[in-house]
C-alpha cells in the first residue's frame, strides 16, 4: 500500500485516475486542489484526505507531502514553471523522490511538420511553461516521469502508444482515460520509465491538427 499525493486533483485526467486507484488498489490518496469542496464526495472516504491549497504555498504543500510515497502533478496554467519550481522545492525539503508529472506535447520540441506549426500557435501561451518545467525537472535530480499527452479528448477508450525523449511525437490526440491508464501503470510500477519523458498519443491519428478542429 502506497500513499499518493495528487496535485491539481480536480483535473479531468486526475479524477479518472483517482477512481481507478480507489477501485483497483488499496493505496491511500491525498487530494490537493484549490477549492476542496469540488471533491466533497471523498470527504468521508477513509482512504482519502482532501486538502484545500495552492501549490505555490510552500508551507501548505510541504505539509500535504509529508506522508506521500509518490507525487502526481496534474497542475497547469501559464504560470506552470513557477508551480513546478514550488513542487520541486517542497519535494527536496521533504526528501521525496518519485514524481509523475503531466506536461504536454511540444515540451521537448518533439512535434514535427505542419502539426508542429499549428500546435506552436495554438498553445503559444503555455509552451514556455511546459518547456521550462521540463528543464527544471531534468535538472532537479529527482526520479521523475514526465507524461506529454497529445490533444486530450473525453472518448471512453483506452487506446494509446508512447514515444520517448529524442523521438518524434506521433499522432494528434489521445483520451484522458488513456493518459490516466499510463499514470496508473506508473504508480503501480514506479520502477518503470524512471527519469524519462514519455509522449502519449492515440495510434493512427496523424494530421496537421486534431480532427475536430476546422
Amino acid at each position: 500500500m502506497k500513499t499518493i499525493l495528487i496535485l491539481g486533483a480536480n483535473g479531468g485526467t486526475a479524477k479518472i485516475l483517482i477512481q481507478r486507484l480507489l477501485n483497483e488498489t488499496d493505496d491511500k490518496l491525498i487530494l490537493f486542489l484549490r477549492h476542496a469542496s469540488r471533491l466533497a464526495q471523498y470527504q468521508d472516504n477513509g482512504r482519502v484526505t482532501v486538502i484545500d491549497g495552492d501549490v505555490l504555498d510552500q508551507d501548505r504543500l510541504r505539509q500535504a507531502m509529508q506522508k506521500a510515497d509518490i507525487v502526481y502533478s496534474n497542475v497547469g496554467g501559464a504560470d506552470l514553471a513557477a508551480q513546478t519550481q514550488s513542487i520541486l522545492k517542497a519535494m527536496a525539503a521533504e526528501n521525496k523522490q518519485r514524481l509523475i508529472f503531466i506536461s504536454a506535447l511540444g515540451a521537448n520540441y518533439e512535434v514535427k511538420g505542419n502539426f508542429e506549426s499549428w500546435n506552436e500557435q495554438a498553445i503559444a501561451a503555455y509552451l514556455p511553461g511546459f518547456r521550462e518545467s521540463d528543464q527544471l525537472i531534468q535538472d532537479s535530480g529527482i526520479n521523475y516521469t514526465e507524461i506529454r499527452p497529445a490533444w486530450l479528448t473525453d472518448e471512453n477508450e483506452i487506446d494509446y502508444e508512447t514515444t520517448h525523449r529524442g523521438e518524434d511525437f506521433k499522432g494528434t490526440e489521445v483520451s484522458r482515460k488513456s493518459v490516466a491508464d499510463l499514470a496508473f501503470k506508473l504508480i503501480s510500477n514506479p520502477d518503470i520509465d524512471q527519469r524519462a519523458s514519455v509522449g502519449v498519443n492515440k495510434p493512427n491519428t496523424n494530421g496537421d491538427k486534431p480532427r475536430w478542429i476546422e
